[in-house]
């Protein structure tokens, strides 16, 4: 039930659905009160807001900061490399249609997270890919659709190993920690969900090694059209930063899950 909660009230809140509601009240304020100056002030600067979070330099910027230091792919070197042995894929937003082709069911963040996961897998010969995410609606989980696109692209079903339980970060992490204790692993998840999901491993003591994947603010060259007309795939960069700065607000006030007769009890 809480898990819903979240879900339905950090909808809401992101960009698209407040500009829409606020949009929504200056449109009342304008045809059934005498507030109309205030109407069409409240109603410009939505407009205008849109505008701007849907143009490049905008939303990316907005982005850049959340993404941090992980704007670059890890190469694991020759100490972690003998070290590691299991990559940890988190997973993201996918559906299932036995139809489809089997990365078509892995949506918008997930693919990437898999494909860096299964290039990490290949520099880590002998280990072990941990892919993580309940199933939601859907009549398979989002671990196991995960595992079905690296298999079918050359992965052995013996090196897969799916939890398919967890249904957030905070989850995954419990989960994860059952199997691999305290030994290092690479972490695979998007660069803007990187931060967030480290400290759900650190505050179980775990030994993550950061494998970003995903990122998504363009600092390399484009043309003027690209930064300067508004456009769908930036305003979901502005999302994704929004999104994720409420994720860490959360993280910072919710009490841990993991308390210290919790930890203790892990570890023995």
């Amino acid at each position: 039930m809480l898990f819903l909660l979240k879900k339905y009230v950090g909808a809401l809140l992101m960009p698209l659905p407040l500009i829409i509601l606020i949009a929504f009240i200056a449109l009342f304020l304008l045809w059934f009160t005498r507030w109309q100056k205030t109407g069409k002030t409240i109603l410009s600067l939505s407009w205008l807001t849109l505008l701007l979070l849907s143009l490049q330099p905008v939303a990316d910027n907005l982005l850049l900061p959340v993404e941090g230091k992980y704007t670059q792919r890890y190469e694991p070197d020759a100490i972690h490399a003998s070290a590691v042995k299991y990559i940890v894929v988190l997973g993201g937003g996918f559906t299932y249609n036995p139809k489809w082709a089997p990365s078509a069911n892995l949506i918008s963040n997930s693919l990437p997270r898999v494909t860096e996961g299964i290039r990490l897998y290949r520099l880590n010969p002998g280990a072990k890919m941990i892919f993580t995410g309940g199933k939601g609606v859907n009549s398979i989980s989002s671990a196991e659709i995960a595992a079905m696109v690296a298999q079918s692209l050359g992965v052995p079903v013996a090196d897969t190993i799916a939890l398919k339980n967890p249904l957030d970060t905070e989850e995954e992490a419990a989960e994860v920690e059952k199997i691999i204790g305290q030994q290092p692993f690479i972490l695979v998840t998007s660069a803007n969900h990187m931060a967030r999901s480290l400290k759900f491993f650190e505050q179980r003591g775990m030994h993550p090694i950061p494998g970003p994947a995903n990122q998504l603010a363009v600092t390399t060259p484009l043309y003027n059209w690209e930064k300067y007309i508004p456009s769908p795939y930036y305003f979901s960069h502005t999302e994704r930063a929004w999104y994720e700065t409420l994720g860490s607000i959360w993280q910072a006030i919710k009490p841990s899950g993991t308390d210290k007769n919790e930890k203790s009890e892990s570890r023995n």
